[in-house]
């Protein structure tokens, strides 16, 4: 099978071409930036092209371009995407996508997807995706998409676009967004640095995932926070929760303070089996860093 990812020479793109070229697909990939492409051409050892050139001779297409020039892309290639060639967008969000490839291409086997993962993943064992089918043909070929992922050790889930984009103002917006607002607070309070680790484990827990965020490219948390449906009514949720919490604490209300952390206690035991061992987790996913 010749598979074509448009956006290959991104960080995603790369991701899944090394991945499909192990699995012993033929890769193609295509570019905005030319010399980021023959670079990574070379390195991988696939065909470079453009957009067109390289839909052209696919069998199925794999879109992982920013969300900003999502339904440029689409339009540029729609005229030659053929019936009955697969065509699968990669972004962190599916109601836009999948809507634009409705409207713009002619086969009916498109699909939302989402890997609930980075390009530092080492492998696809273990690793998160969603499927975003909308009709029957869609759903077929989620399921066939489904067994290839699981066979390789991936779990899916499937779920419509909407609601997928519902999940994530929570999974991908909100705690991006408390990683983005943490690590200016504690560079606010401590410059020119945060204040370093001196053994504590849930402050070390914090600055990793302050810092896996901020490390990465700004452009694509910029297009998630700005692009995801629900992610400002979840940050101002978060905003009125944080205000009362720190009257709370303003106001020494130690008892209702108590009263409140142990009504959120409850709440989780109920919602995970596994709540007893959180701090456990916590010390073994910080010794495996």
């Amino acid at each position: 099978m010749r598979i074509a990812i448009i956006g290959g020479a991104g960080k995603m793109g790369r991701w899944f071409a090394d991945f499909l070229l192990q699995d012993g697909k033929e890769v193609v990939i295509s570019g905005r930036t030319q010399s980021k492409l023959l670079e990574v051409g070379r390195e991988l050892g696939v065909e470079v092209a453009s957009n067109v050139e390289a839909v052209k001779k696919a069998d199925a297409v794999l879109l992982s371009v920013p969300i900003e020039s999502f339904e440029e892309v689409v339009r540029e290639i729609s005229p030659y995407i053929k019936p009955g060639q697969t065509v699968i967008d990669i972004t962190s969000i599916k109601v836009f996508p999948v809507a634009t490839m409705h409207k713009h291409l002619k086969t009916e086997r498109i699909l939302g997807a989402h890997p609930l993962f980075g390009p530092g993943a080492r492998g696809i064992t273990n690793q998160n995706f969603v499927l975003t089918p909308t009709n029957d043909e869609e759903r077929a070929l989620a399921q066939k998409i489904r067994e290839y992922l699981e066979a390789r050790g991936a779990k899916v889930s499937l779920m419509t676009p909407e609601e997928h984009d519902q999940k994530m103002a929570l999974i991908l917006g909100l705690s991006h967004f408390i990683a983005i607002v943490s690590a200016d607070t504690l560079l606010s309070a401590d410059k020119p640095k945060p204040p370093q680790p001196v053994g504590g484990i849930t402050y070390k827990v914090l600055l990793t995932l302050v810092e896996s965020v901020i490390s990465e490219n700004p452009e694509l948390y910029a297009s998630i926070q700005m692009s995801l449906p629900h992610v400002a009514e979840i940050e101002a949720l978060f905003q009125r929760k944080v205000a009362e919490w720190a009257e709370l604490v303003q106001s020494k209300d130690r008892g209702e303070f108590v009263r409140r952390m142990k009504v959120l206690k409850e709440e989780l035991e109920k919602n995970n089996p596994d709540f007893g061992k959180a701090y456990q987790n916590m010390y073994r996913l910080v010794s495996e860093l």
